[in-house]
Formats: structure tokens, sequence, C-alpha cells
């Protein structure tokens, strides 16, 4: 069985594969200050809910946006399983060329994202990732990454809102009843809601005129069935993409 694990700066996402079925997934929030010991409880836990041993891990793969966790998932691996783990990085074969000015920039959750789209539509595409950022990661006809576009997160956004206005509160993210809200909250939850669905549906409009309108648009992320029923660009939802991707990469590194 293979595991696979997406270390993002709000969430870490943790799969596991049965050859190519994706068998079980989780979520659990990212502890920055976690050690490999602590790490190794948690994966223990998540595989024990459905019987499984963590011995009976054969593989691993993991992406990580929190530069000292890749050296602490690494530790896990090499002393409760006696290996070194695959951890996307530089050196790492993905078969994916990367058109970036330095391509070291690139972090590791996007290019999985870009890979796991390209193999979903073996053509031109756009993976709209809704996570702590919104990323969108653009991929040509020819399965070569172009390059990319970031911009602050929902829930960042909401945070930074209400802690910079006195008389606005936090308020969830939810799917608002109408446009026009009739309370401060419904107001906030239809400014969020639909403010993200027109920026998306405006970037992803002009990446198509500059693409063709052939490409592709792939939304991915805990956050993106919220937005996406709002949107009239987004092709297909897919939650477990960068798991997917992360596969992708464990078997082009066998």
């Amino acid at each position: 069985m293979l595991l696979t694990i997406d270390v993002g700066n709000t969430q870490t996402h943790v799969g596991l594969f049965d050859g190519e079925e994706l068998v079980e997934h989780w979520r659990f929030s990212t502890d920055r200050q976690s050690t490999g010991d602590e790490l190794a409880v948690v994966m223990h836990n998540l595989l024990a809910l459905r019987g499984i041993a963590f011995d009976q891990v054969d593989g691993e793969a993991v992406s990580s946006v929190v530069p000292r966790l890749v050296t602490e998932y690494r530790h896990m691996f090499e002393r409760y399983l006696e290996r070194e783990a695959l951890i996307v990085g530089p050196g790492t074969k993905t078969g994916m060329p990367i058109l970036l000015e330095n391509p070291h920039e690139l972090g590791p959750d996007r290019l999985v994202n870009a890979i796991a789209g390209y193999e979903l539509c073996g053509d031109a595409c756009v993976v709209v990732d809704f996570g702590t950022a919104i990323n969108y990661d653009v991929v040509s006809s020819a399965g070569e990454y172009l390059g990319g576009i970031i911009g602050p997160g929902i829930e960042i956004s909401i945070e930074a809102l209400t802690s910079r206005a006195a008389r606005l509160t936090k308020v969830d993210i939810a799917e608002p009843r109408a446009l026009i809200g009739k309370s401060t909250e419904a107001a906030v939850q239809s400014g969020i809601v639909y403010g993200f669905a027109s920026q998306v549906d405006g970037i992803c409009g002009k990446l198509r005129a500059e693409l063709g309108d052939g490409v592709t648009t792939i939304a991915t992320g805990g956050l993106a069935s919220v937005i996406v029923g709002f949107t009239e660009s987004i092709d297909m939802v897919d939650d477990l993409l960068t798991l997917k991707g992360l596969r992708l990469v464990y078997e082009r590194n066998r």
C-alpha cells in the first residue's frame, strides 16, 4: 500500500492507495511544531481506524510547503519504517518540463497538481487549488508547466477583513442564500463567495483567451465545493487531485 501525504500550511491531507485505487483519505490540521514521533502517532492512529498496521505501508510520497516538516516526515519514515521516503522536490523525476525562470521556486503541491491535472485531461489545463492561497497552475497541451497565478485564499481574506474592521465578526464559509445579504453576516458570505467566484471566472477567462478555448479547468482543495457552484468557468472538480498526483510521481520514481 502507498501512503501519500500533502502537507499544506493549514491542513494536511493523507491518502492510502492500493495500486491505483484510493481506498481512504483523511485531513488534519497542520502543526508546524510536530516532531517525527508525533507524526508517527498520527499516521498509526489514522491507519488503525481501518485496521491497517503502519508497517503494512510499503511506499510513501510526501509534498510539503512547510520546510521544517519535510525533515520531520523524513525522520519519521527512516525511524519507523527504516527507509527513505519520496519527498517531492528538486531532483524528483516528474516527467513534466518546468518552464519557469527558476524551477526550484515551484511549490511541490503546485507541481503535483499540474501533473495530476494533465494526466486527467491529457491536454492543456488550469488547476485551481482553493487552499491557504488560491493557486492557478497552467499546463500546455504538450504537458509543460507554463507558470501560474497566486492570490490570497478565502480563509486568509476573511481573517484579514474581520481583524481590520471592528464591527465585522468572522463568519462561516457557506453558500449565501441570496446575492443581496439581509444581515451583516449574509452580506460578508455573499461578498466572499460571489467575489471569489468572479475572480475565478475572470482569471480563467483571461487564460482561455491566451491559451485557447480548449483548455480544461479543474478545481481542487478543501474549499472548492463552496465556490465552484457559483462559477461558470470550472469544468470539473477533484478534491483528491493532489493525492493522485503524488501517486503518479511515486510511480515515476520507482
